[in-house]
């Protein structure tokens, strides 16, 4: 005897959603990443040359082969002054 299709429905429907949801965060990471791959295992040296880059290019993985800094550079330090 076999099994009604209409039994096989509900996880059709369950499959293609994780499948919808999977792919979207996916293009959102990648969108939010600049289009480049996510990036696994960033240890502190890779943050702060991040924090670089997105400083100098506005974007957190954007890179310049510009050799001088944008003008207002030199003030936009990361490093706070406590009172």
């Amino acid at each position: 005897m076999g099994v009604p299709f209409e039994a096989l429905i509900p996880y059709g429907i369950m499959l293609a959603m994780f499948g919808v949801t999977g792919a979207g965060l996916s293009k959102i990471r990648h969108m939010q990443n600049g289009g480049k791959r996510a990036r696994h295992s960033v240890d502190q040296w890779d943050r702060v040359m991040m924090d670089r880059d997105r400083r100098l290019t506005g974007y957190l993985r954007g890179q310049t082969d510009n050799p001088s800094a944008p003008a207002g550079f030199e003030l936009n330090n990361p490093w706070r002054v406590s009172r």
